[in-house]
């Protein structure tokens, strides 16, 4: 890759796209095997619209917002969907049972070598059956990926994977006590409600920063992103389990320990490629969440978006589901062993900004 070259000249001049052209034919016959896979596992693929009333509703999630102009000329706004799940989880109630989604998603505020502004999620649903069956098709697929790409390693920035292996299955408080030493669950009660007093103290016993000013929600963040991230996916995958219920998103209460959520991510090579959820079909807790995801986006950025009344609407007589959301770019740089994210989009966004 001729990386002084490429950065003087546009992603479409000859020289530039014959060195990009081994990725994205890469990429085209990933996508194709994962097509196929979802085919015979008896999955509907599906196609959302990318224009929404909400983009979504995740405190830390930025959107691209825009407008329609009805036939009269009145403007309506509407954002680009960071996500196709609301559309998805729409469809699980009007009777879907298996769906699939490659969408492309956009999410403001986010450039580099793992980040694009427009990127490809690849999505997929089940009906009736718990998020562990996402835990083995996510296995499925970084396998599935490695062997159509003809590698035996994943390798990003000096860390390798063995995509063939069984991912390793760790909680997320087992996480924080083992790169930690800190006992997260002590900080949340039965109900789910944390004491951000107490997390501070044992972070600061720990070693770690904390701010007179930080929240719970901005501690965990730090320890995720400082110490635990970094740690995950080496040698094999890591899948990290069992969220607090506070940061559970969209995802449902376990039946087995109130404090967390059916929720798990799953890295390798420290990327992180998946997010899934045993989902949560309880629309009147949804809002309480939406709502309080929407004021700390008001306190920390000054902005909120709308909910989506008719996604709530659906929620209420959706079914039993597991669902998960995979940034497909990512694996494909792994698979292809691309360095940068841009490099497996056959088209990127134009640079801008610098």
């Amino acid at each position: 890759m001729r990386e002084s070259n490429e950065t003087m000249s546009p992603w479409w001049t000859p020289d530039v796209h014959a060195d990009r052209r081994a990725f994205l034919l890469g990429r085209n016959r990933i996508q194709s095997a994962f097509r196929n896979y979802f085919t015979d596992e008896d999955f509907l693929e599906v196609d959302t619209a990318t224009l929404q009333i909400s983009p979504g509703n995740e405190a830390h999630l930025h959107a691209f917002a825009t407008r329609a102009l009805t036939p009269a000329g009145d403007a309506v706004p509407l954002y680009l969907h960071t996500s196709p799940e609301f559309a998805c989880k729409k469809l699980l109630a009007a009777g879907e049972t298996r769906i699939s989604c490659f969408a492309h998603v956009y999410r403001n505020r986010e450039r580099g070598p793992l980040h694009h502004p427009e990127f490809t999620m690849l999505e997929w649903y089940r009906v009736g059956e718990t998020y562990e069956s996402l835990m083995r098709d996510s296995a499925n697929l970084l396998a599935l990926a490695a062997e159509t790409a003809g590698t035996k390693t994943f390798t990003y920035r000096g860390r390798s994977v063995d995509p063939f292996l069984e991912p390793e299955r760790i909680s997320v408080a087992e996480a924080f006590l083992r790169y930690a030493g800190v006992d997260l669950l002590a900080t949340i009660d039965q109900n789910g409600e944390t004491d951000s007093r107490q997390l501070a103290a044992r972070l600061t016993d720990a070693g770690i920063r904390v701010a007179e000013d930080d929240t719970w929600a901005d501690m965990f963040s730090r320890v995720i992103v400082e110490r635990i991230e970094p740690e995950l996916g080496f040698g094999r995958a890591t899948i990290l389990d069992e969220y607090p219920t506070c940061e559970a998103a969209l995802a449902r209460r376990s039946p087995k320990d109130g404090r967390v959520a059916e929720r798990f991510e799953l890295y390798a090579c420290g990327v992180e490629l998946a997010n899934a959820f045993g989902e949560l079909t309880d629309a009147n807790e949804q809002r309480r969440r939406f709502d309080m995801e929407m004021a700390e986006k008001q306190r920390v950025y000054g902005e909120t978006y709308p909910l989506d009344d008719d996604f709530l609407a659906a929620l209420a007589i959706m079914p039993p589901a597991s669902g998960i959301a995979l940034g497909f770019d990512r694996l494909v740089m792994l698979a292809t062993g691309a360095p940068r994210i841009d490099l497996v989009m056959w088209a990127p966004v134009a640079d801008y900004g610098r």
